[in-house]
């Protein structure tokens, strides 16, 4: 059980991944998560209403199993095989999240301050997460894919959008990190 519970080092993960992307390409498929929030608006009628969900959403439904088993997976690996669920991250990074007000920054998997239960009752952080969630939604729609589809299935395909998309990702998450955050709290 030790090896299931430790990290798999990157020369373990990334062979994984890349046979995990090989075997798509063979079967003429790409990977994303961001693809299934169009299938699932599609299987609810969205298409009556918008043509972008009028496709044969039948022919995606493969990814659906995925993303269920993304969420399955997730889950007892959460509550069943985790030991530490906090990660360890710089003190550098806990000094600056704590004095933004995130004071279970190195204490907690994720901030309690946001996902917390009594998170739910500042309406600051209620329009933030909506806020975030919108923007999310929007842009892997904007951008053709989400962060995985790109930066993993794109990049693997040697696609000169996804290398693009996946530098915008980067310099967003760095602009936002280092300039807006110190602005929202």
């Amino acid at each position: 059980m030790e090896w299931i519970l430790a990290p798999w080092p990157w020369y373990v993960g990334g062979p994984l991944i890349a046979l995990t992307m090989f075997t798509l390409l063979y079967v003429g498929k790409s990977f994303g998560v961001s693809s299934n929030f169009r299938t699932m608006c599609s299987i609810c009628g969205a298409g009556k209403t918008c043509d972008f969900f009028c496709f044969d959403w039948k022919s995606q439904s493969w990814n659906l199993w995925v993303l269920l088993g993304a969420v399955i997976g997730g889950y007892i690996a959460s509550h069943y095989l985790a030991v530490q669920q906090v990660p360890e991250i710089n003190l550098d990074t806990v000094a600056t999240l704590q004095r933004h007000g995130f004071e279970s920054a190195g204490q907690a998997y994720a901030p309690t301050e946001l996902y917390g239960d009594g998170a739910f009752s500042d309406v600051k952080t209620v329009l933030l997460l909506l806020g975030g969630g919108m923007l999310i939604g929007f842009g892997s729609r904007y951008a053709g894919g989400c962060t995985s589809g790109h930066a993993i299935s794109g990049l693997s395909n040697l696609q000169l959008p996804s290398l693009l998309a996946t530098i915008g990702f980067f310099i967003g998450g760095l602009l936002m990190v280092h300039l807006i955050f110190p602005l929202l709290f």
